[in-house]
């Protein structure tokens, strides 16, 4: 291997070489998988000196994220003096895509992740790397705060994965899951010993936090998102009631809204 292309993962050490990478992309939601990842990754990128390198992106879904989400995103990149980046889908925002293809996203079909998401993401690469000006293949290294806890889905992913669909001639694209295998007792005392804010939600009991009606939330995250922001569930209502498919296939948004008190 020459001196000019150093390894990229670490011989000795399940974690990537930092260095090995020309742009380390950190995707933020602003909930609290992402802000522990965020607070890991910024220390290891301190530790290897490359600080500079990293970028942080939040992938605005528009009116159904919790209000302040983009705004906190921002906040906590720039604590650590990272870049940060907004896109969303050009084509149209969530409930778009989905009154246009008059169906919800599912676990068998998301298409809210491979195109609200995904897509945007990709752009925002080959942006980054395009600013790299290299002669030669450029390495990305994209972090993601999924945790194995979550789902069997999840556990089944591994730490680090080259991802060949969003590699090509100009750059070779690594997935990283950094905190895979963390616990959500070790994720909130990461929160707490940086000392950054975390998102509102939270404390109003949210368990988790992406769209505030996702339709892979427990059934408690989705009544209490019903309590916390009751306009926004009338318009899930309507518009489930519009294209004629229920929210999810066994619940739908108005059983979700009358068992969280109000009217369906």
């Amino acid at each position: 291997m020459s001196a000019t292309q150093p390894a990229l993962f670490a011989q000795t050490s399940p974690l990537p070489t930092l260095s090995g990478f020309d742009v380390i992309l950190v995707a933020s939601s602003a909930g609290k998988d992402s802000q522990a990842m965020l607070d890991y990754v910024a220390q290891l990128a301190r530790e290897a000196g490359v600080s500079e390198r990293i970028v942080v992106l939040h992938n605005d879904l528009g009116e159904v994220e919790w209000p302040g989400t983009s705004e906190l995103a921002r906040e906590q990149a720039e604590h650590y003096g990272f870049r940060f980046e907004m896109r969303h889908r050009e084509q149209g925002l969530l409930l778009d895509q989905v009154r246009a293809r008059g169906m919800w996203p599912s676990a068998k079909a998301r298409y809210c992740t491979s195109d609200q998401k995904r897509g945007p993401a990709r752009k925002l690469i080959t942006q980054l790397v395009r600013e790299q000006g290299l002669d030669r293949q450029a390495r990305v290294l994209y972090c993601l705060g999924l945790r194995a806890q979550e789902s069997s889905g999840r556990a089944k992913k591994p730490v680090l994965a080259l991802d060949q669909s969003a590699s090509s001639g100009v750059r070779q694209v690594t997935t990283w899951h950094p905190i895979l295998d963390w616990t959500e007792d070790e994720v909130w005392a990461r929160i707490h010993s940086s000392g950054v804010r975390y998102h509102w939600a939270y404390d109003k009991g949210m368990k988790r936090l992406s769209c505030s009606f996702c339709v892979l939330a427990s059934r408690e995250d989705l009544e209490c998102a019903a309590r916390l922001r009751p306009d926004m569930a009338a318009t899930y209502v309507a518009l489930e009631a519009e294209i004629g498919h229920r929210f999810k296939a066994d619940l739908s948004m108005a059983d979700i809204v009358a068992a969280a008190g109000g009217a369906a």
